[in-house]
Formats: C-alpha cells, sequence, structure tokens
C-alpha cells in the first residue's frame, strides 16, 4: 500500500478537500441545473476512485447483508449530495464548510439516542460550539439571518448523518477506493434515475459548464474521499479527527484569496476555530 503514514494521508485529505470544496463552488457558478451536474460529479469522480483500486489491499465482504445495508446507505448519500450541490450554489464556498461540520453535532445526537452511549458533558459542550458557530456565521444585527440553502443544508447534513449510522465500520472490509467509488457511483446512479435526469442536460453542462474546473472537482473528490478513510486507518480517531477539521479555517482562508469571499470574514474565522476545538472536545 503507497501510504503507510497517517501524518501524509491527513497532508493529502487536507489539500484535496479545499480543493473539492473550491472548485464545486466554481463549478456551481455556471451551472444550468444540479441534478445533471450532481450526476456527472459523482460519476466521474467514482469512476476516478476505480482507477485508485490497485493501490488498496484487495478485500471484499463476504456477509451479502453489508452490501445490503452499504446500498441503504448510498440513497441517503445521494440526497445528501444532490442537496449539497444547491447549497454550494447558494451560499459561499467558506459557509459550506462550516454547515457541513452539523453532520457531527447530529452524529452525537444519534449516538446518544439510538447507540444508548454514555452522556459525556465535553463532547456536548463540543455539540453545542458547532451550533453556536453556525448561528454566528448567520447572525446579522439582532436576528437570525437565514435562508433556504442554511436550511437546505442542515437537510443534507441530516441525510448523511443517516447514511453514516448506517455503514458506519463497514469500510473496513471493502478495497478502500472500491468502497469510496461505490458511494459515489451509486448515488450518482440513483439521481439519474429518480430525477430523471437527461443525457441532453448532462452534455448540456459539459458542453457549457466549466470543464477544467469540473475536472478537478472530480479528481479532488476522488482523493478526498479515499484518502480520508486511509487516515483513518493509519491514525488514531482522537488525532485524525481534529486535524481533518483543519478545512473548516482552511476554506475560510482560501476563499477569501481565490474566491474573495471577504464578508464577515472574522466571524468565519472566530467560528472555523470554535469548530476544531469543539472537534477536539468531542473526541478526548
Amino acid at each position: 500500500m503507497f501510504i503507510k503514514s497517517w501524518i501524509t494521508a491527513v497532508i493529502i485529505y487536507l489539500v484535496s478537500a479545499v480543493a473539492y470544496n473550491q472548485c464545486y463552488k466554481v463549478v456551481t457558478k455556471k451551472m444550468s441545473k444540479a441534478g445533471p451536474l450532481t450526476v456527472i460529479i459523482d460519476g466521474f469522480a467514482g469512476l476516478m476512485c476505480l482507477l485508485l483500486i490497485p493501490l488498496f489491499d484487495l478485500k471484499l465482504p463476504s456477509n451479502p447483508y453489508v452490501y445490503l445495508f452499504l446500498g441503504l446507505a448510498c440513497v441517503f448519500y445521494a440526497l445528501n449530495d444532490r442537496i449539497s450541490t444547491d447549497v454550494r450554489k447558494g451560499v459561499e464556498a467558506s459557509v459550506f464548510s462550516i454547515i457541513k461540520q452539523s453532520s457531527t453535532f447530529m452524529m452525537i445526537i444519534a449516538g446518544l439516542l439510538f447507540f444508548k452511549e454514555k452522556f459525556v458533558l465535553k463532547k456536548i459542550i463540543g455539540a453545542f460550539l458547532i451550533i453556536f458557530s453556525n448561528i454566528l456565521v448567520f447572525y446579522k444585527k439582532g436576528s437570525f439571518k437565514s435562508n433556504k440553502y442554511v436550511w437546505l443544508g442542515l437537510l443534507a447534513c441530516f441525510f448523511k448523518t443517516i447514511a453514516l449510522i448506517i455503514d458506519v465500520n463497514y469500510s473496513k472490509q471493502f478495497n478502500l477506493a472500491l468502497y469510496a467509488g461505490f458511494t459515489l457511483l451509486l448515488p450518482s446512479l440513483l439521481i439519474l434515475i429518480f430525477e430523471r435526469v437527461k443525457v441532453k442536460d448532462i452534455k448540456y453542462e459539459l458542453k457549457n459548464g466549466n470543464k477544467k474546473f469540473i475536472l478537478y472537482t472530480c479528481i479532488a473528490c476522488a482523493i478526498m474521499m479515499t484518502i480520508n478513510l486511509r487516515a483513518y486507518q493509519l491514525g488514531e480517531v482522537i488525532v485524525i479527527a481534529p486535524l481533518c477539521s483543519l478545512t473548516v479555517i482552511l476554506n475560510v482562508i482560501v476563499g477569501y484569496f481565490l474566491l474573495k469571499e471577504k464578508d464577515k470574514l472574522l466571524r468565519k474565522l472566530l467560528a472555523a476555530t470554535l469548530i476544531i476545538i469543539s472537534v477536539i472536545l468531542i473526541k478526548l
């Protein structure tokens, strides 16, 4: 296996995750329809994941129920991916990265309610810091400034949380690249079928969209999805999770220079810092 250091894996993850978020935002600026674009991004990124299969141990689960539950999880991944494309167009890339952290809060609540995990005060404090961070970004002059994209973003996080609950730990039984590819290709197919995406709409997005950044987005997505799993295999969760959360503050900084997202910069930086602190508290 070509990556044996968790430090290397985390660095690659941070670079690819920030690139994915920033490039996806650029792509949505010329987007005509979210459905076809999501099919393109998930589909091509999934195929690129398959190219990475030889780089990881070749293994598959023998239990057929694993595939059943993974397929069910992909239904919710599809809902998350589809809604997230709309949200990415409606909010800044740096803001989207902050909203995404709400899934961590939801996972904690799910752990308490469904998995009967022990109530730990520092985890609850960390969870509410995430909520506060989101409020901090959207609070304006005595009122909570929100729009449909904020609520759609939270809905996407909810669907992602359900998917994570269903397929938790299944990735360890697969070749990592194959697993990542599966969680992208099947959602792409589901969106194609159930949204009745037409081939001509896909061709239109490819023809009129930002081809260069679509390619960058797909490459970054494939690397991000696969290397994130590898990082958690190599290192301890209590170390990897806080380091991976650095994508929040990196997206704020890169968004400032690359996409000129200068609105409420100090608030975003503070929110990003609080999220990193919250992840550290949760994982301690």
